[in-house]
């Protein structure tokens, strides 16, 4: 979200313009299917993961700026929020030990990164919602000072021509009867700076890309179930991941009136099961105008017929600008086209080796899938997947998700049963290593065994503050300074003790 823009008013002809030129790129990328104009020499796995800010009270530290110049570090970018950075790790190969490696480079690069952000009086903390977020946090000041992110605002808000709304009901706390609710309001996109996410990315054959993105919509429901992170904002402890629906009304630019009328929102799982990525792009294109219509000079047809690769520039902008929970990606690396998938689904945290453990159940799960004789998704409908999705986000390991030959079964249950001996299959097919396979899905067992999420955690760990008197902020702070400690120790969430 955070490319340069060069121009701070769009007219109608600016809008014309960028749709045209977009249409252009959507022409050229058929050509390109066509012709099979795409590299694919091994499958290479990327991750970017957001990162949030605190100072010494576990409050946000709005000071990414001051942070990212003392890190110096290019892998680390500025976000939406002044108290969210994000790391970008280089691609590297899924097969053999490079997951292990992956994991110490990444452990390595934070905390010095951490180091660092210290010298500036902050922390840095990976979860999925940061808890003491307040109202005053979503103040429009807090933007990151990014022109893009600006403009973005703004457009959203001249679309929707009304403040954002912030409403969700939760599940119960421990030992509790009566769920929370939330309604607030905010006059910026600033609440979707409150989700941060780690973000998987698989490169992919042209024609094996339907068949992983369908697989990676299958498993939404699954994977933010079994690794939830985010039960709590502005004080209110709601659903076991509130990034998803919270991230949908952040952006939503939207009228109740439109809701009403079903036109799509930004932040998008889908309507069906695709044949080829152009489905996806070309949906984007039809659904959903543009936020940010800039356009460049490059026509991406002259470039293919003289032979060389275009950029797809105003086609790849208009994709950033609708959030699919699973997203297409078109990327050119020294002048050589690809394709990826981009899984949205999980938060941040709650540490390294619980990221990587989830990356590895989706990369073996997803690859298992797209090999099986009978496609699941032959077998389930879309609209099954999504209210998964729904499902897992709001009640954790307590959901009930609906899967083909079993039925209505519990998260940690279907995992263990069947995703599980599928995610071993998959990651074997892929060429990763039996230590690293068996360590990082040896993780997810004993979190399924356990029945324990980041989510889970936080919520038991305010309970019991709370019966010791605390109020719910002082219980939120002293929480999150815990679950800093532990983050810290690098043991999985599952074996953090309550209390």
């Amino acid at each position: 979200m955070g490319g340069k823009v060069s121009v701070g008013v769009f007219t109608r002809e600016d809008r014309q313009r960028y749709r045209e030129r977009v249409q252009r790129c959507l022409d050229a990328l058929g050509t390109m299917l066509a012709e099979d104009s795409f590299s694919f020499p091994r499958q290479q796995m990327g991750l970017e993961i957001e990162l949030n800010l605190v100072d010494d009270e576990c409050r946000p530290a709005m000071a990414n700026a001051e942070v990212l110049e003392k890190i110096g570090d290019p892998s680390f970018t500025l976000e939406l929020g002044q108290h969210n950075l994000e790391v970008n790790v280089p691609p590297r190969e899924l097969a053999g030990d490079q997951t292990l490696a992956l994991e110490h480079a990444l452990r390595e690069t934070l905390s010095s990164a951490d180091d660092k952000a210290h010298d500036a009086g902050t922390s840095i903390v990976m979860i999925g919602v940061l808890p003491t977020l307040r109202q005053e946090h979503f103040d429009r000041r807090w933007l990151s000072d990014s022109p893009r992110y600006a403009l973005l605002n703004d457009q959203i808000f001249a679309v929707r021509g009304e403040e954002t709304v912030l409403s969700m009901e939760g599940a119960p706390m421990p030992g509790g009867t009566t769920p929370e609710k939330l309604l607030s309001y905010a006059e910026s996109i600033l609440p979707e700076a409150a989700c941060t996410s780690v973000q998987l990315h698989l490169q992919v054959a042209p024609d094996d890309f339907a068949a992983h993105w369908n697989a990676a919509q299958a498993l939404a429901g699954v994977q933010v179930a079994i690794a939830a992170n985010s039960p709590f904002l502005l004080g209110r402890a709601l659903w076991h991941e509130t990034r998803v629906p919270l991230f949908l009304q952040a952006t939503d630019t939207r009228t109740v009136e439109l809701k009403n009328q079903g036109v799509r929102p930004r932040v998008w799982f889908g309507e069906r099961w695709i044949t080829s990525i152009f489905d996806l792009f070309e949906e984007n294109v039809r659904y959903f105008p543009a936020l940010l219509p800039e356009t460049g000079d490059e026509d991406p047809l002259d470039v293919l017929g003289a032979g060389g690769t275009p950029a797809l520039t105003e086609l790849r902008l208009h994709n950033g600008t609708v959030w699919r929970w699973n997203r297409p990606v078109y990327d050119v690396v020294d002048g050589v086209p690809h394709l990826r998938v981009e899984n949205r689904v999980l938060p941040a945290g709650p540490t390294v080796l619980d990221t990587m453990a989830n990356a590895a159940f989706f990369y073996g799960a997803q690859r298992a899938l797209t090999t099986l004789e009978r496609p699941l998704w032959t077998q389930m409908s879309f609209q099954a997947a999504e209210e998964n999705l729904y499902a897992g986000s709001r009640h954790g390991m307590g959901a009930q998700l609906y899967w083909p030959g079993i039925g209505w079964v519990p998260p940690d249950e279907l995992v263990l049963r069947r995703l599980l001996p599928l995610a071993h299959e998959g990651l074997r097919a892929c060429g990763v290593s039996d230590a690293a396979r068996e360590r990082y899905l040896g993780v997810i067992e004993a979190r399924c065994l356990a029945r324990r999420t980041g989510s889970q955690w936080q919520r038991e760990t305010v309970a019991l503050l709370e019966e010791r008197g605390a109020d719910r902020e002082a219980a939120l702070g002293a929480m999150l300074s815990r679950y800093v400690e532990l983050m810290h120790t690098g043991e999985p969430v599952h074996t953090w003790p309550v209390g």
